[in-house]
């Protein structure tokens, strides 16, 4: 007796495979091969990761440290990790606080040049550089930038902002596209303008929902020279902003539309899971820096890999030349 029969469909066409390759990592670290290791006080490093990351950077020769925190705790993490400190600098600090104020104060003076976030909170690390009369304030915003690197992109993408301000208004979000376009012009050195995608859940703009509010108005203002060296559009949803077909099924004619450089989200939360999305389902390379001060600062996380902490660094190294140059403020 014979069974039923089974028919195979064969498409016509074989489907199609494309194969992007996202190691934007070694561009930036070759950019920083010529450049002297950044002095950078490492605020609080109490722990193994904390000592590990700050080996590992300067065994790319990206900074020099000066360890800010409780001198036993240091040494006895660098102890348990199997690193010799022999030719670190160590300023004792009582407890986290005082190591940030610390590290604050050497930057001011001009003793270092960067810092960089061991074992405290970001919060207490970030709070003396922006106290009242604090020498490191500049007339902007602080803002964190995630740089990503992800291969299902076609450049270099930075999430702003996913970590320091909570819930910005549109002078917060005018700065925090200020600070994203410095640390664009750093990393790349490229003459171009970046292009700033608003990113809201629509397309349109709807008195009901601010995020759209606020990028038509961050649009006018580029417009009017508030905002300067950059060409953005917004409202746009994610899809828009980051894949051009998507965008032409909307019918959107935007330069910015499928080829941002930057996404300016609307509120922390939606920029850190977006971050995150990236980092843990696209396996992005993500560095975390933050501009507005006087001086750049390195924020790493335990769940960051090799790539990311070093990334990190990198980015701080070409954010102090690019300074120094009067390429950016």
């Amino acid at each position: 007796m014979t069974g039923p029969t089974r028919h195979v469909f064969a498409s016509d066409e074989p489907p199609e495979i494309q194969v992007r390759s996202h190691d934007r990592y070694h561009d930036v670290m070759r950019a920083c091969g010529s450049l002297a290791p950044l002095v950078t006080a490492v605020v609080h490093p109490v722990t193994e990761f904390d000592l590990v990351s700050v080996q590992d950077a300067v065994g790319e020769r990206l900074i020099q440290p000066v360890l800010v925190g409780p001198q036993s705790r240091i040494r006895r993490a660098a102890q348990d990790a199997g690193i010799d400190l022999t030719t670190w600098q160590i300023v004792d600090a009582e407890h986290s606080h005082q190591a940030a104020e610390k590290a604050a104060g050497l930057a001011a003076a001009g003793k270092v040049q960067a810092i960089m976030k061991g074992a405290l909170h970001t919060d207490e690390l970030l709070a003396p550089i922006v106290a009242h009369g604090s020498a490191l304030r500049t007339e902007r915003r602080l803002s964190h930038s995630y740089v990503m690197d992800t291969a299902g992109y076609h450049k270099w993408l930075i999430v702003t902002d996913a970590v320091v301000n909570i819930a910005p208004d549109l002078c917060a979000k005018a700065d925090i596209c200020r600070n994203a376009i410095d640390v664009w012009h750093s990393m790349t050195g490229e003459r171009r303008l970046p292009k700033i995608a608003v990113l809201a859940a629509v397309e349109v703009i709807n008195p009901a929902m601010q995020a759209t509010l606020d990028a038509a108005v961050l649009c006018k203002m580029t417009e009017r020279g508030q905002i300067k060296g950059c060409v953005i559009d917004g409202p746009l949803a994610f899809d828009n902003a980051i894949d051009r077909e998507a965008a032409q099924k909307k019918g959107i004619v935007s330069e910015v539309a499928g080829d941002a450089d930057i996404l300016l989200t609307p509120d922390i939360e939606a920029g850190n899971i977006l971050a995150k999305q990236l980092t843990f389902l696209g396996h992005a390379d993500a560095a975390g820096i933050v501009m507005g001060a006087r001086v750049p600062v390195m924020l790493t996380s335990r769940a960051d890999n090799l790539r990311s902490r070093l990334l990190s660094c990198a980015l701080a190294v070409l954010a102090a030349q690019a300074r120094r140059e009067g390429r950016i403020r």
